[in-house]
């Protein structure tokens, strides 16, 4: 059985006032907050076993049914110190999720479906999304580079060329449980060479700041597979002020459908 983590430990600084008292997993849209429609929608795909690991503000994140760790540390860490968090719960497939992110069910559905080591779900069709998110969307672009074998070979690069985000990283990924052992042993290896360290790890500002992009590479450049999981649009994340004013805007004017369908069988 899939079990799913969610990452909810971080401030969400880019969310300015909206932040200022709340997780922004706990953000309010449409009615309920961006974790309860994730675990609404996990829920409603088979998968109940839940962890949720908690950060900024523990005390506001109070979903009945699920499991919580809480990275104490999370002011001097980042996403992959919190995902470690919650180590023993990696005993069988797992499903990584970020807090800021809502997904249909249709793309969990898919993401399931999938029979692969290491996923990393992949929107091929991002640009128009992208274009309406930002003003400036080509100054946001972020490396996600599939050979002719269909493996993914580089990821989270943010000062690339448009030809090298010709899709884009969604924070949903799944590790078999061959998968999670290569994401201990990089995990392990590079902790005890370079936790202590204050020194770049890949693109990360250091090893206990890393992005789980910075991970997913590491994996990559131990030779193990790491698979594109492909889905167009279904998908909406939450990551600044313009993002959540905006969404919030499509959804009361009724434009959010082109990129989010709010009900979904």
């Amino acid at each position: 059985m899939v079990k799913a983590i969610i990452l909810a430990a971080g401030m969400g600084t880019r969310l300015g006032k909206y932040t200022k008292d709340l997780p922004k997993g706990m953000l309010n849209f449409n009615g309920k907050s961006l974790i309860e429609w994730q675990v609404e929608t996990l829920r409603a795909c088979g998968i109940n076993d839940i962890v949720i690991i908690k950060g900024y503000m523990p005390d506001k994140i109070n979903i009945s049914g699920v499991k919580y760790y809480i990275n104490n540390d999370f002011v001097e860490t980042n996403m992959v110190e919190t995902l470690f968090t919650a180590e023993k719960e990696m005993d069988d497939e797992i499903l990584v999720c970020y807090s800021d992110i809502l997904y249909e069910k249709e793309v969990i559905r898919k993401i399931l479906d999938a029979k692969v080591d290491v996923g990393v779900t992949v929107d091929e069709d991002y640009w128009e999304y992208w274009k309406a998110r930002l003003d400036e969307p080509e100054d946001d672009t972020e490396s996600l580079i599939i050979d002719d074998d269909g493996k993914i070979i580089d990821l989270g690069d943010t000062d690339c060329s448009i030809d090298k985000a010709k899709v884009r990283y969604v924070g949903l990924i799944k590790f078999s449980q061959k998968g999670i052992e290569s994401l201990k042993n990089v995990y392990h290896e590079n902790k005890d060479k370079y936790f202590d360290k204050d020194e770049p790890w890949l693109m990360s500002k250091s090893f206990k700041k890393a992005y789980m992009t910075c991970m997913l590479q590491a994996i990559i450049n131990t030779g193990q597979r790491v698979d594109p999981i492909r889905i167009r649009h279904g998908w909406l994340e939450f990551d600044t002020i313009e993002d959540y004013e905006r969404t919030s805007n499509w959804l009361k004017t009724g434009n959010l459908e082109r990129f989010f369908k709010i009900s979904n069988e």
